[in-house]
């Protein structure tokens, strides 16, 4: 029965089914052919979405569609240009300074592809960068975004292991600098290579303007880790927090927002949530069906029956891991692979929170891995160019990603230097 389970799945994938509808249409074949009561259905998908952490993922998707439709993202990549623009490929390194401070406001790769890269796409080509790259840099920056707090996918994560949301947060800051930083290095070096245009030299006085202008987002970002950290707030109280400071900041500061255009957005990220949580139902639901089925035990047995050495295992987990990123968006197969997997890396002593970050470090970069990540095809739409130009264009960047995944991946200090220095 499980292999019809997988058949039915993977046929939905390639005719292009939503991942959720893939999932139900999937379990529902498998509970009919195993003759389940169809009652099963249902009650999986409530319990799979009946935890406390899940409520503040609507909150944390409204508040990241308020700030960005209250003008957020404009003046940020204003205020890293005025930073890094003066340098050799400026405006190359501004894109990837934006991804990581929007970062805290969005969490999600593909809204940060979408929403920069339909500033800074046509910006770059307009002043001479390769179209390609162009589009190859707003990609794999994006993938900054899940990994620096707050991050989406480290609640899911959270909520799929019991572990810290905090711990989690703070997990991925580090690694997520170091992807950043690391891209920064090879951005600067093509644009070298190809004698990139840079900017002059902005005044201090614009780059403190920038700043300023900046400042109520990066506060958001504060107030929300500093929140959950120090104990003050849960995660949900933190998403409701930076709902209404989102709101306040986009109405009387910014300008943007008005009663209309919140209507409007309010609806968008309702879609969004609603959207998220039928793919969390079904996923609790088709994992209930792997456990019965007892494939958990039966894939940890394999890898550990062929090795019981923690960095080949690990080896191995990335390498599914990638491959499964490349096809599938990073929430859906963390519901449907993180349980599993977790458990063989725990058994090889692995520490769960290092395992996350892990996790969702290989997943995200499977969204910019030629031929078809995610990012890749949200990035050549918007540049409207060709994939196959910015698959070449992004083998650099991806280099890159899978160097500081490899150094996550051996150095755990990476992950839980600073868990354990602040909340232990």
């Amino acid at each position: 029965m499980i292999v019809v389970l997988i058949i039915v799945f993977v046929l939905c994938l390639v005719f292009r089914f939503p991942i959720a509808f893939s999932l139900g249409l999937a379990c529902l074949m498998y509970l009919l052919l195993a003759g389940f009561p169809l009652v099963v259905l249902p009650m999986k998908m409530y319990s799979g979405i009946d935890v406390f952490v899940l409520l503040s993922v609507p909150g944390f998707i409204l508040a990241g569609n308020l700030m960005n439709h209250g003008g957020l993202t404009e003046k940020i990549i204003s205020f890293c240009n005025h930073l890094l623009g003066h340098i050799r490929g400026g405006l190359a390194l501004a894109n990837i300074g934006a991804s990581m401070l929007f970062a805290g406001i969005s969490g999600t790769a593909v809204s940060d592809t979408a929403s920069i890269g339909s500033v800074m796409i046509p910006a770059m080509k307009k002043e001479g960068y390769g179209e390609g790259f162009s589009c190859a840099i707003t990609a794999a920056s994006s993938t900054v975004g899940p990994i620096i707090p707050p991050s989406v996918p480290m609640i899911i994560a959270a909520t799929l292991s019991g572990l810290s949301v905090g711990k989690l947060f703070l997990a991925g800051a580090i690694p997520g600098f170091l992807l950043g930083g690391g891209l920064m290095v090879v951005a600067y070096l093509i644009s070298v290579r190809n004698n990139y245009p840079k900017h002059p030299r902005s005044s201090l006085k614009q780059v403190a303007k920038g700043f300023i202008e900046t400042f109520w987002a990066l506060l958001m970002t504060f107030i929300i880790l500093f929140g959950i950290i120090g104990g003050v707030f849960t995660p949900t109280e933190a998403s409701i927090i930076a709902v209404l400071y989102a709101m306040l900041v986009g109405v009387f500061i910014y300008k943007k927002l008005n009663f209309w255009r919140i209507q409007v957005i309010v609806l968008d990220s309702m879609k969004t949530s609603a959207s998220l949580m039928v793919l969390i139902g079904f996923a609790n639901l088709f994992g209930w069906i792997l456990v019965t089925e007892r494939l958990p035990q039966m894939i940890s047995a394999e890898i550990l029956g062929f090795t019981n050495n923690k960095y080949l295992v690990l080896l191995l987990i990335n390498l599914l891991l990638i491959f499964v990123g490349t096809f599938m968006e990073t929430i859906a197969a963390l519901l449907i692979l993180f349980p599993i997997l977790l458990k063989v890396a725990v058994s090889v002593g692995v520490d769960p929170i290092h395992f996350a970050v892990i996790a969702v470090l290989n997943l995200i970069i499977g969204l910019t891995t030629p031929p078809v990540g995610v990012c890749l095809f949200v990035a050549s739409s918007i540049g409207k160019v060709s994939i196959g130009k910015v698959s070449k264009a992004s083998l650099p960047f991806l280099a890159v990603s899978l160097i500081v995944l490899s150094l996550v991946t051996l150095i755990p200090k990476l992950s839980l230097f600073l868990p354990r220095l602040i909340m232990d």
